[in-house]
């Protein structure tokens, strides 16, 4: 996995991420367990579902919680999804690094200090992280 460290600021908040992407040889890289649907080996990453070189991993330094994203999308819905507890700068980090593709297909192009003074990154000051809750009724 080839990684990055990005510092994201907007003056207020300060988030730390470690941004990955599968290499060629994790891509390759067959099941040792059979799946009973596939009595053939297959590259692990596709038979779980991420068939997409698109894919980046992105870390939240501070909290140690991350996940996989492919992009384009929708930063906040795929927050939603994933539901892992993020500090105040990851949600619109990661739609810089969704509206960035060139920096998602080489990661090692993003700037190591990223200094957003945009509106929505202004917004998005908060004192603490969070975990965006389940449904109603989720049980736990």
């Amino acid at each position: 996995m080839h990684t990055r460290i990005v510092e994201f600021t907007n003056g207020f908040n300060w988030g730390k991420f470690l941004v990955g992407r599968f290499d060629g040889a994790e891509w390759m890289r067959e099941a040792m367990v059979r799946d009973e649907t596939s009595p053939t080996r297959q590259p692990l990453l596709r038979q779980i579902g991420w068939d997409d070189r698109r894919c980046i991993l992105v870390l939240d330094l501070q909290t140690g919680e991350g996940a996989i994203f492919t992009p384009p999308g929708n930063a906040r819905a795929d927050l939603e999804k994933h539901k892992i507890w993020v500090c105040p700068m990851f949600e619109v980090f990661l739609g810089w690094l969704y509206r960035h593709p060139e920096h998602c297909q080489d990661i090692e192009s993003i700037p190591a200090l990223i200094e957003a003074t945009d509106p929505e990154t202004m917004a998005a000051s908060a004192m603490y992280g969070h975990r965006r809750p389940g449904p109603q009724g989720e049980s736990k």
